[in-house]
């Protein structure tokens, strides 16, 4: 889902007429961009959260079947599924403001909504590795290994998280012909 075909379909007639303003256009796209994005990261913390209690009950699954000798691995695995999706929740999302140093263009807002995106499109590996530990805990053995390679799924979505400010500065910095260049109309 691409929340940007979210956000202009949801603009009202005075929306639309606002965007015509000369002036005004380039700074309500730019709003609509952080919307967006921001749309996206929740869906993208809403699915991990989702993710996250499954752990929570595989670790009741453990204590239930006495292998309690895992828990605190799998304890490892939940805090930094726990860390990962309170840092999407509160990742900034493009805003500048009007006297900031560093404006924030659309070439980066849309290089953040993409960054964004390729995340949401690694969360299988993740279902697919509680699945496994699942499936370990079910049988009984393999248990240790399966939460240790969920736990560095977990940490590469977190580390591939971690670039994300990367993905703001590679599209470039504010130069000064970008702030001479005239608005977008």
């Amino acid at each position: 889902m691409d929340f940007r075909e979210v956000i202009e379909g949801a603009k009202g007639g005075l929306e639309k007429f606002a965007a015509s303003l000369p002036g005004f256009k380039g700074y309500k796209e730019k709003e609509w961009r952080r919307e967006a994005d921001k749309l996206l990261r929740g869906k993208l913390a809403d699915e991990l959260a989702v993710q996250l209690r499954r752990l929570n009950e595989l670790q009741l699954q453990l204590v239930d079947s006495g292998l309690i000798e895992f828990t605190d691995d799998l304890g490892r695995a939940i805090k930094k599924l726990e860390n990962l999706v309170d840092r999407i929740k509160t990742a900034t999302y493009g805003y500048s403001g009007f006297f900031d140093a560093v404006k924030v263009k659309e070439k980066q807002l849309d290089a953040i909504y993409a960054f964004d995106a390729k995340l949401l499109e690694q969360l299988p590996k993740v279902a697919e590795a509680i699945d496994a530990v699942g499936q370990d805990i079910e049988a009984g053995t393999g248990i240790g290994a399966g939460i240790q390679k969920l736990i560095k799924v977990i940490t590469a979505l977190a580390e591939q998280f971690e670039k994300r400010k990367e993905a703001i500065t590679a599209v470039g910095e504010v130069t000064e012909a970008d702030e001479e260049a005239p608005a977008e109309q």
